[in-house]
């Protein structure tokens, strides 16, 4: 239980805001504050306030709002302690980023999927909106830089339908395209030239599933990790589906990945189109489908921004570098297109 009191001078509309939050349980209080306060000390960083704690009780002062969303913070930290989560400094990270976000709901973060070695929240207000999707309907595009938990997340789903057995077998797949390599020049048979291509997908199903459980599931059939060209003919039912970087898909590959979807199935399809590795002048599956698809009913598109980006803080910069010099090249290149047109007018009305 927790209890708020808020004060301010009279006569001061400057004054700063006092908010008090007393923690019933002294244990989760102190997971809370974290080892020598320092959840407490990223919190004050991140939302501009000071926090003085004593005992299980603090005392949050500041502007008004920042009060009222460090005060959110902590409700919903403790909240997940109370529920029997863990929150280190990853959690605390979520939980703030979810505050500070625009329209951002920290009660997101309560949108836990449970696999058998990890419990597994979203980081973002992108990926709260990217779980929900998946869960309401049949076709979901998550489309965005690395690092956004967009592969990560849609494994673990499907780990957890599948252990709950509301579907028989994941299936995931990738296109087998890297610039400047061909499989037909790598060594090895074609497992050993796939596998590598399939890596991210391996580690992470290692990272939600004992290993032996992998090893037995993927004997089985209910974990299956292929090509894209394996899907060819087939009908996938009673499934879920993972399309992964699925920008280096050309037109026609996906629209035979997408009418693949069988019977009481599900597909998450993911990529980053910034990042095409196909050759110049062929048209990406991923956005041409995005753009076709676009008010179908039934299909779901996110989008995740360098705001969504969960790795290292610096991956967020290099995005977010990346992003400010792709749009001035597409600048650059319209205002050319404009200039030669203009020049090529000209050149008629002087004849």
């Amino acid at each position: 239980m927790t209890r708020t009191v808020k004060r301010k001078t009279v006569n001061d509309p400057v004054a700063p805001e006092t908010a008090e939050r007393a923690f019933a349980d002294n244990r989760l209080a102190m997971e809370l504050f974290g080892s020598h306060h320092r959840n407490l000390a990223r919190i004050e960083q991140v939302m501009d306030v000071a926090i003085n704690a004593r005992g299980n009780e603090v005392t949050i002062t500041g502007d008004a709002d920042a009060v009222n969303g460090a005060a959110r913070v902590l409700d919903g930290l403790y909240g997940r302690l109370e529920k029997g989560h863990e929150v280190n400094g990853e959690e605390v990270e979520a939980v703030l980023r979810m505050a500070k976000a625009p329209g951002g709901d920290i009660a997101d973060a309560d949108l836990t999927i449970r696999t058998r070695k990890r419990h597994i929240s979203p980081r973002s207000s992108g990926q709260a909106d990217y779980l929900r999707a998946i869960d309401d309907v049949k076709l979901v595009f998550g489309e965005g830089p690395a690092g956004t938990g967009k592969t990560y997340l849609a494994v673990a789903k499907g780990v957890e339908r599948l252990v709950k057995g509301s579907v028989d077998r994941i299936i995931l797949s990738r296109p087998a395209v890297e610039a400047g390599e061909q499989l037909g020049f790598l060594p090895g048979d074609m497992r050993e030239k796939v596998d590598p291509y399939l890596r991210p997908l391996y580690d992470a199903l290692f990272d939600m599933l004992p290993e032996s459980q992998v090893v037995k599931r993927l004997e089985k059939g209910e974990i299956e990790v292929a090509p894209l060209a394996f899907m060819r003919g087939r009908t996938l039912s009673n499934a879920f589906v993972i399309l992964d970087e699925a920008q280096n898909t050309t037109a026609v590959q996906m629209k035979m990945f997408l009418t693949r979807l069988g019977e009481n199935s599900s597909m998450v399809i993911t990529g980053d189109l910034s990042q095409v590795d196909l050759p110049s002048g062929v048209r990406s599956g991923l956005r041409d489908a995005m753009e076709t698809l676009t008010g179908v009913d039934g299909v779901a598109f996110i989008t995740f921004t360098e705001t969504d980006v969960v790795r290292h803080p610096l991956v967020s910069r290099i995005v977010r570098a990346y992003g400010k010099v792709e749009e001035r090249r597409k600048s650059g290149a319209r205002y050319e297109k404009k200039a030669n047109a203009e020049t090529k007018s000209e050149a008629v009305d002087d004849d």
